[in-house]
């Protein structure tokens, strides 16, 4: 079985709210977590979405001069969006609204587009985009 060789990793405010909202959202599965010190936040966390691994942890301000990273909010979002992909066009309308029943934000409403695909943008209540993308079918 191949392994899936870049993994997002995605610092958020409230690691465990965000695992929750994935699972809602995206219908995410938790595979683990690994709590903080504090016993409040997650140090990391290990999710899957449609068969692809995604990490999660908490932003730490207090490590931010060693390299800690500063989680997106609504007014700084992520430059980095994610994109999920599908094997069917009727997978990203449904995906697309119970993201958007769920919380996310619609940013662009599943067209088909002129790479041949069926694709949607949301973004999620952390700062994170999501790119919904599925291979139309071939014209014969």
């Amino acid at each position: 079985m191949p392994t899936q060789v870049v993994v997002p990793y995605l610092t958020v405010k409230d690691a465990s709210a965000a695992i929750d909202f994935y699972k809602k959202a995206f219908n995410a599965k938790e595979n683990s977590r690994a709590p903080a010190e504090d016993g409040k936040r997650l140090l990391h966390a290990d999710i899957s979405i449609n068969g692809g691994s995604v990490f999660v942890m908490d932003e730490f301000p207090e490590h931010a001069e060693n390299g800690g990273t500063k989680a997106p909010d609504g007014k700084h979002p992520s430059p980095v969006a994610m994109v999920i992909n599908y094997a069917a066009p009727p997978e990203i309308d449904a995906i697309y609204q119970r993201a958007v029943a769920a919380g996310c934000n619609r940013i662009q409403e599943p067209q088909d587009t002129f790479w041949q695909a069926r694709f949607a943008i949301v973004m999620d209540p952390y700062g994170h985009s999501w790119m919904l993308n599925a291979p139309l079918p071939t014209k014969q």
